[in-house]
């Protein structure tokens, strides 16, 4: 197995980072609609029922298979031999800063299912400083593993 994945570590790398990318666009995005759908949305009006079918949509069909697949190829770079020095710091910050970051995500889900229930009580502000956060650990994650520190 580990023979399999030393061969297909350049693949298995790219598709992370594609996934990646997928996942951090919806973690930008889907805090912003909600703003927007805070702030600008009266309840029971088209404009409503169009947000709830973008935010749906956006965390169904994008953000959550991106979320799996990168995790699928990040634990498969993981298990890449020689990719991974559990002794150096670098591995456990990351790692620290993609558990925050799927949490992050689920948070998110939760706040969907509140939009969709009519049980939102956030603020457009509030979703502001929310938008923040997976921007801080984008950081945090790209620093770790190009910097290694």
């Amino acid at each position: 197995m580990s023979d399999l994945l030393a061969d297909f570590y350049l693949w298995t790398k790219a598709f992370h980072v594609m996934s990646v990318l997928a996942w951090m666009a919806g973690l930008f995005y889907l805090p912003r609609l909600f703003v927007y759908h805070a702030e600008q949305v009266k309840a029971c009006s088209d404009a409503e029922a169009m947000f709830q079918v973008m935010e749906r949509r956006l965390l169904k069909a994008i953000m959550n298979p991106a979320m799996i697949s990168t995790w699928v190829f990040g634990l498969a770079l993981v298990m890449t031999p020689g990719i991974v020095d559990w002794s150096m710091v670098w591995p456990w910050t990351k790692a620290a800063s993609v558990l925050a970051m799927t949490a992050f995500h689920m948070w998110l889900g939760g706040r969907r299912k509140d939009f969709a229930a009519g049980r939102n009580t956030l603020t457009g502000r509030r979703y502001r400083m929310m938008n923040e956060l997976p921007t801080l650990l984008m950081i945090v994650i790209v620093l770790s593993v190009i910097v290694k520190f």
